[in-house]
Parts: structure tokens; sequence; C-alpha cells
């Protein structure tokens, strides 16, 4: 499939090259317009993520080019940008705006620090940042924050991307931008967040664990390597047993996993738990 590169004028931000394809503009409308009489009451996270089951894993899609620009591809999907697809399509359902610039404009929002797009620095690479961010933007809230009596604590130490610049194409061709996303890591340096930990994912009805929904959006974090998470997806329930919908890098799509939440963490040897975060519904 061609890319190609447009200019889209958003309300309320600057002029911004958007790199997709045709087939993905009309992907992004087909299922806006289908949700409309076709959604219900169904979580729109989970409603929209089933859409993109069987598409292929595809990692690095948005290290295209040298400049920093809006990326748009429904056609292959990693962890993250299956989330921020999902997330942008519910945001549009749920404001009844139904075209591919309002798609862009959502995914903006929820990609860039601050919902605005300047430069690679400007992305949220790390998933504390994206949580943080989009939650003061009133997209997500951390369900931990309420009364869940979760028994993980997680202390952030960050700082994978600069001390491996040279594993990142914009870091390697722009060392300037080294010392900013030093100082981002920096300044989330020892924040702590509760969690649940990956031991309690086999935990049923009346248990903490059933504070989580289907569709909430799951991080599986870690305490190594200067990472804060390896991996993100979508939870649902079934059979009383909580599962994971997610772009699989071992299976090589997006799928619903068979085996349970508890099953697929506990092979996980660097996985300490999940942060749960709910798409705010307004």
């Amino acid at each position: 499939m061609m890319m190609v590169l447009v200019w889209v004028i958003a309300l309320g931000m600057h002029a911004q090259g958007v790199e997709y394809t045709q087939s993905d503009s009309a992907l992004v409308v087909k299922l806006l317009k289908e949700a409309k009489n076709q959604r219900g009451n169904e979580n729109p996270i989970f409603y929209f993520g089933k859409k993109f089951l069987g598409i292929p894993y595809v990692a690095h899609t948005l290290e295209l080019g040298d400049k920093e620009h809006l990326i748009v591809n429904l056609h292959g999907l990693d962890c993250t940008t299956f989330v921020e697809t999902v997330v942008a399509l519910s945001m549009c359902d749920q404001q009844n705006k139904r075209t591919f610039d309002d798609f862009c404009q959502n995914l903006t929002k929820i990609r860039f620090r601050e919902g605005k797009m300047t430069d690679y620095t400007s992305r949220l690479h790390y998933f504390t940042w994206w949580a943080e961010d989009n939650e003061r933007l009133g997209i997500v809230k951390d369900i931990s924050i309420e009364d869940a009596p979760f028994l993980g604590k997680q202390t952030i130490h960050i700082n994978y991307m600069s001390q491996h610049p040279n594993l990142y194409k914009q870091l390697k061709n722009h060392p300037q931008f080294v010392p900013v996303i030093r100082k981002y890591e920096q300044e989330t340096e020892g924040r702590q967040f509760n969690y649940i930990l990956k031991q309690d994912l086999s935990w049923a009805a009346g248990t903490p664990l059933s504070m989580v929904r289907d569709g909430d959006i799951v991080a599986m974090l870690t305490d190594s390597d200067g990472l804060d998470t390896r991996h993100i997806g979508i939870a649902f329930w079934q059979q009383g047993k909580l599962h994971l919908l997610h772009a699989s890098s071992i299976y090589k799509k997006v799928l619903m996993s068979k085996e349970t939440f508890y099953e697929y963490e506990m092979k996980q040897a660097k996985h300490t738990g999940i942060r749960v975060f709910r798409f705010v519904e307004k």
C-alpha cells in the first residue's frame, strides 16, 4: 500500500503532516459510522479493540522519515499504536465526530505531550508519560486512585532511551534530542504508583481484581533495564477469568488471548504486575 503525505488543518492545532494510506482513512470512517448504530452500550475501548482482531503485528511504524509527523497505520499495529488507535476512535465516537480529520486530531492529542506535536521529544515514549499526560487531559483515569487496595508499589526509574540513544534512529541522527529526553526522564524519577501484583491476577470476583472491567487499558510493568513497562493491552473477562486483548509480538497479530491474563503474566519473567486505566466516558 502506498503511503501518502498530506496536510490537514485540525481545530486548535497548527497545520501538520499526516502520513496514511487511503485504506486507513476509509477504515477509520467506516468504523466510526458503524459504531453509531452498532456499539450500543458496549464499552467503546473493547468494542473498537475487537475490530482489529487478526491485524498483523508490525513494530516501529512510527519511525518513518526524519521529521516528526503524525503517522496513521491501521493495517500494521504494535501494542502501543493498537491502544492509541482504539482510544482515538473511542474519543471520536463519544464526541459524535466521524471524519478522518477528527480521528487525526484525537490521535495527536493522545500521542504527544500536552496534545501538541513539535519534534521527536514531544512524543510520549514511556507509558508513564503517556498515562500522566492522558490523565491530565481527562482521557483516561488510573483506577488505583479509587478505593482499590492494590498491593504493589512501582517506583519509576526510567533512563533507557537516554542511555541507549544509538538504538533510536531519531536520537542517533539528532543528538541534541538526547538531553531533552533525559530531562523528561529525570522529572519522572522516583514517582510511585500502586499496581496489581502479577500473582494476584488469578483472583476472581469479590477481590480487588474484580475492579477491572472489560475495556480497561492495562500496562504490564517491569522494574529492570531502565524501563517502566514492557507491554500494554486491553483487559476483558471470560468465564470468570481475566484475559488480554492485545497486539502480540509472539503471535504476530492482534488477538484475544485464550490463556488467562494470569497464565500469560506468569510466563513473563521481567513483568511485575499491571497498572490499570479506564477510558473516561462523558
